[in-house]
């Protein structure tokens, strides 16, 4: 299987806004990333917040420009590309935004949002844009008679219905989910995965899912990519990240994952000291190491690299 995204040495800095005279500082939202996905793949992008996880997903998706690195589609850079360049492509790039309250129009109806990308891109389908919107609706689990219906009317969950079948109109390679699950109610989560995951298969779609839940990435995702203040410390399997996680950020992450069997919960919780430092002036060497328990020396001065450790990539100087 080829590779539908590559992306290489990726880097993203903000201006962050300052008192009037004082020089701006610059905040290292991403620094330096680079991964793979391959085409029907689903990836996890894990980590707590800010760690950059979102920044990345909208790079991927071009709706922010990366300031250094390079972001290859179907074996072209899109990095560098202008909002005439990716015209063309923007129908292959979708993404499924975190909030289905705010991603859609409150004044448009369900049919007019769905049936967006076809007016926006000057596409008539076959069979009519009302059947074809009506198709798309059925796809998803909703009834194709609210077509006219406003997102006033919907659940949190059937807004997200919605927002997945806007992002699949124009049959996409590639998604980007920034946490598409994390504003619904638990009993509502594991119908909008199940709903993503056959999608995936049926249309053959390659997945970038981002989340901050390690429960929810462990039984949807093929692959896992854990960051941490802008930078990745290891990427595997998803079963090696859960069964054999070497980095020292991967192991507190997965002590935090609540157990269905308290009782049969072998390892102890991690708990990590400190608070994450700021991305505007972050540690020397490894960024992890102010509240890693097996920092020595070396990880002040070496930033480790991202290095092959059994069979996981691993960014630590003293694995396990």
């Amino acid at each position: 299987m080829s590779n539908i995204l590559e992306v290489k040495n990726l880097t993203k800095e903000f201006k962050s806004s300052s008192r009037i005279g004082e020089a701006k500082s610059l905040v290292k939202a991403v620094s330096g990333i680079s991964f793979e996905l391959k085409e029907g793949e689903s990836l996890g992008l894990v980590g707590e917040s800010g760690c950059g996880k979102s920044t990345t997903g909208r790079m991927i998706a071009k709706l922010l420009d990366p300031t250094d690195g390079q972001i290859f589609f179907n074996g072209q850079d899109i990095s560098k590309f202008s909002e005439k360049q990716m015209k063309p492509i923007r129908g292959d790039i979708q993404m499924i935004f975190q909030d289905p309250f705010s991603a859609l129009n409150p004044r448009q109806t369900v049919g007019s949002i769905i049936g967006m990308p076809f007016t926006v891109n000057k596409i008539v389908p076959k069979q009519g844009l009302k059947t074809k919107v009506q198709e798309l609706l059925e796809l998803v689990g909703l009834n194709p008679e609210h077509y006219n219906r406003f997102p006033h009317e919907f659940s949190g969950g059937q807004r997200q219905r919605i927002g997945i079948a806007r992002a699949i109109a124009l049959n996409p390679k590639l998604i980007v989910c920034d946490e598409p699950v994390s504003a619904l109610d638990v009993s509502i989560q594991a119908q909008i995965l199940n709903l993503l995951n056959d999608l995936r298969k049926e249309l053959n779609l390659s997945l970038v899912f981002i989340a901050h839940d390690l429960a929810v990435v462990r039984n949807f995702c093929d692959r896992v990519a854990v960051m941490y203040l802008g930078k990745l410390v290891e990427v595997s399997s998803a079963d090696e990240i859960f069964n054999h996680a070497h980095h020292p950020y991967t192991k507190a992450l997965l002590s935090a994952v609540p157990a269905v069997n308290p009782l049969n919960k072998k390892s102890e919780r991690i708990h990590l000291s400190g608070d994450v430092p700021s991305p505007i002036d972050p540690p020397s060497g490894c960024r992890f190491r102010t509240r890693c328990w097996k920092a020595q020396e070396v990880c002040a001065t070496t930033p480790p690299a991202l290095l092959q450790v059994g069979k996981s990539s691993v960014a630590c100087h003293f694995p396990e």
